[in-house]
């Protein structure tokens, strides 16, 4: 246990660095049941190259950074916030949204500290955080803490939107970014298939917080991830304001090519409706609270260029001899409230799901299309269809159709609902929920085996209601979530199954 000298004078050593001594090993994965909520963050796994203003740049949006401590050894850090409330934003947002540092994801939980006591003396960190939190209070740095952020000389970035599955706007843009500063102008264009903006700060080092920010966080939840670099332009000519380029300083150019600038009453509309597009959107992170974060995480928010597609999905490809509309509800249902569920009749390999909203659709197909279900690989595409018809009264379709409007199992009615927090695509392992208390661990190996699957790993939360079990594959994983979802564990408790985004 050599190495824990490297911790700062006055920090206790606490089960933190000793537990994640072996270079943050993966004994101990992301659990934030262990400590109780702090202000100060653990956090681990970081890449070797790590800097310390990339540390504090993961905090930033969620509140004020008063201290930092960096165990290079170890590729750990701890982060102190600047009140235990920014901490739990924080925490409750990375638990939707991974964190990553140079494109490799990291680690982030409580820790057992409640303060970081460090050595005062440590001018270099002091300069850093004082030139971060002066630039997050929108002043500007002396000389000396310009050369610790060694600033960017362009204000200008070139930004490219990976996995896009979502259309991503210049007013999308233009919220995100401007959380770090004045932005003055944004031209998009597409090229080599990806689409691609240049955007313009009136700063440079707004240019620079924002790309240690958000470079490699994504927009949306699991898709639309930003790649930020600096461009080699440091001025950009804007001739149109229309969307696909703005120049905010000059709101009189036309529109030029015939497109319509943004109607002014719409532009109001995004500027005052906090919960349309990024209002409180990962990605545009600002102090956003932990349950409109994860509602945003979860695609609960009005998606630009979305709202004239419906929330109808076309399935294709199923395994016909073993599908029923409740198998369907119960699978689709872990991504949004199913409504209606038709197997078509004259193709039963295919059916249409209705869902309550086309940001459920769209967050349905983008977990599970391409995933295996009873032995086939489905297919999951956007339907024509505005909803799914009902058979005409006393018409026997052989119960190809069913209407779950009013199940009691949809897990998304209540507004703000933990659920939000939880949604992750199909994995191997499950976590269980609302297991009653005299329930073993054999008990439920046994069922999970008798839903033909073979248990490789089971795991009890502290308190026995909840647990991790993994599969020894996605498709049994998924298997059992629909046979085993509400099942009754008897006394009336019903188990509650999703898929886990942890490994034991």
């Amino acid at each position: 246990m050599d190495g824990i000298s490297d911790v700062a004078v006055g920090v206790k050593r606490g089960s933190d660095e000793l537990n994640g001594a072996s270079n943050g090993s993966d004994s101990k994965k992301l659990r934030v049941e262990e400590a109780p909520p702090s202000r100060v963050l653990h956090i681990r796994k970081l890449p070797n190259e790590a800097s310390e203003t990339e540390v504090i740049a993961l905090g930033l949006p969620f509140g004020k950074v008063t201290n930092i401590l960096t165990l290079k050894g170890k590729n750990q850090a701890f982060l102190e916030m600047g009140t235990e409330e920014a901490a739990i934003t924080m925490i409750n947002y990375y638990t939707t949204v991974t964190p990553h540092i140079r494109n490799i994801p990291i680690f982030i939980q409580y820790s057992n500290h409640k303060e970081l006591k460090t050595d005062a003396g440590n001018q270099r960190t002091q300069a850093v955080l004082q030139a971060v939190s002066a630039v997050q209070s929108g002043g500007s740095p002396s000389s000396d803490v310009q050369e610790a952020l060694a600033a960017a000389s362009s204000p200008v970035l070139r930004i490219i939107i990976d996995n896009m599955f979502y259309p991503v706007t210049l007013d999308v843009l233009q919220q995100i970014f401007s959380k770090f500063g004045t932005v003055m102008k944004i031209i998009t264009f597409t090229k080599n298939n990806q689409f691609q903006a240049l955007l313009q700060f009136s700063d440079p080092v707004n240019a620079q917080q924002a790309k240690l920010a958000l470079d490699g966080q994504n927009i949306y939840n699991s898709c639309c991830t930003l790649r930020i670099d600096f461009s080699k332009l440091v001025n950009l000519n804007v001739k149109y304001n229309n969307d696909k380029s703005r120049d905010y300083t000059r709101p009189e150019l036309p529109a030029g090519d015939g497109q319509p600038s943004l109607d002014s009453t719409v532009a109001a509309a995004y500027s005052k409706d906090s919960n349309s597009l990024l209002g409180k959107i990962p990605g545009a992170l600002s102090p956003l609270s932990a349950a409109a974060a994860a509602a945003a995480a979860a695609g609960r928010v009005a998606l630009a260029g979305q709202t004239g597609s419906s929330g109808v999905l076309l399935v294709s490809n199923l395994n016909e001899e073993m599908v029923t509309p409740q198998s369907l509800f119960t699978l689709f249902g872990v991504y949004g409230d199913v409504q209606r569920v038709k197997i078509l009749y004259n193709k039963k390999d295919s059916a249409l799901i209705q869902m309550s909203d086309a940001n459920q659709a769209q967050l349905a197909m983008s977990h599970l299309n391409g995933q295996k279900v009873y032995g086939k690989i489905i297919r999951v595409t956007l339907s024509k269809h505005q909803t799914v018809a009902l058979p005409r009264d006393g018409l026997d379709d052989q119960g190809l159709t069913k209407d779950f409007a009013n199940s009691p199992l949809h897990r998304f009615k209540k507004p703000g609902s933990k659920n939000f927090q939880n949604i992750f695509p199909p994995s191997a392992t499950l976590h269980l929920s609302n297991i009653p208390q005299d329930v073993t661990e054999d008990d439920l190996r046994l069922l999970f085996s008798n839903a033909g699957g073979t248990v490789k790993a089971f795991k009890f939360f502290q308190d026995r209601k909840m647990a991790l079990i993994q599969m020894s594959t996605v498709e049994e994983a998924i298997q059992a979530l629909i046979d085993l979802h509400n099942y009754n564990m008897g006394g009336n408790q019903h188990l509650r199954v999703s898929f886990s985004k942890s490994t034991i």
